[in-house]
């Protein structure tokens, strides 16, 4: 005889109590997803109001957003840092590798960067010569000497600095030693319109004519019409190492260094983003850029150049860090 079912008591079988279970724990499972969830979708909120600039931000704001070409002031006259074939009209040098690196990291193409000569006294202008007229440049990477007096102008700002040079000495090939420029007092001397060596020259007594290309300098020392030229002796180099027999390189052992930067015009989103690309190259073991343009162009100069030192043979490492937001997919070998 069967037994009467228990009045109010449920009765399920064991098929039931599984799926009850399964759903039980299923529901479990998407809270606790949804609370580990939560605080991470709050802190992308927060880094996205409150944290540093993206990359993609700073493009915008630097006017690069959709812009097909960079076009970048450079001197076309210096063996070994900027150079221009007379025939091609490809540029080559350190600066001009310098500049290319730069704008692979703004997001330039090789074909898409455009290089245009520019005098020294035009640098802090932003403006180049295309022919027969002058153009607004985006950057200048022009050997340009970082000091207290051309960070002033409201048209100049430098990114950190991306070599160490110091000023030099060159005349022809058997003048006596000039071991300082006190052994140019009363000399003829050539140097750059405008330039931090121009300054120097004349405080030590020298006769200093300004000239806007140093491959003017040079020639008229060669036909002798100065004893001397002076600048920075990365510039001097190319020459020296092109005619070792000809011309010779002097240590004239000034503690002052020249600290080489790039000008962005007043554009503190771009200086940023120039600064970003140094201190990554600085910093990313993997990121032999910088060296491979040393060793291409500055280091064969210096045996021709001996006792002087050409350049630095490592990055400036006073390069600030750039607080930028980087998903972790975005992220580089930097340290």
């Amino acid at each position: 005889m069967a037994q009467p079912a228990t009045k109010g008591k449920r009765v399920t079988n064991g098929h039931g109590s599984s799926r009850r279970d399964a759903r039980v724990r299923a529901a479990r499972a998407v809270a606790v997803g949804l609370a580990l969830l939560l605080p991470a979708v709050a802190g992308v909120a927060f880094l996205v109001l409150k944290g540093p600039p993206s990359k993609q931000a700073l493009l915008e704001e630097a006017g690069l957003t959709g812009k097909r070409e960079l076009v970048v002031g450079v001197k076309d006259d210096a063996p070994g840092v900027s150079l221009r074939d007379p025939v091609t009209g490809e540029f080559s040098g350190f600066d001009i590798d310098i500049a290319r690196m730069i704008a692979a990291d703004l997001g330039f193409q090789r074909d898409q960067v455009r290089f245009l000569p520019i005098e020294t006294e035009d640098r802090p202008k932003m403006q180049a010569r295309d022919g027969d007229t002058f153009v607004d440049v985006d950057l200048v990477v022009a050997s340009y000497s970082i000091t207290e007096e051309r960070e002033k102008l409201p048209s100049v700002s430098f990114s950190a600095p991306y070599l160490r040079t110091e000023q030099s000495v060159v005349t022809r090939a058997g003048h006596p030693t000039v071991t300082s420029l006190d052994d140019l007092r009363g000399r003829s001397v050539c140097t750059l319109a405008t330039s931090t060596s121009e300054t120097a020259a004349s405080r030590a007594g020298a006769v200093v004519t300004g000239r806007n290309r140093i491959s003017e300098c040079v020639d008229a020392l060669r036909k002798g019409t100065f004893d001397a030229v002076t600048t920075d002796a990365a510039i001097l180099a190319g020459f020296v190492a092109a005619e070792p027999k000809k011309l010779t390189a002097h240590d004239i052992g000034l503690d002052a260094e020249e600290r080489w930067g790039v000008n962005t015009g007043g554009n503190e989103a771009l200086r940023t983003l120039v600064n970003l690309s140094l201190y990554d190259s600085l910093h990313n073991p993997r990121d032999q850029r910088w060296e491979e343009a040393f060793d291409r162009y500055l280091r064969p100069e210096q045996a021709a150049n001996l006792p002087q030192q050409v350049a630095i043979d490592h990055q400036p490492e006073d390069v600030p860090q750039v607080r930028i937001r980087r998903w972790p997919w975005e992220r580089t070998g930097a340290r």
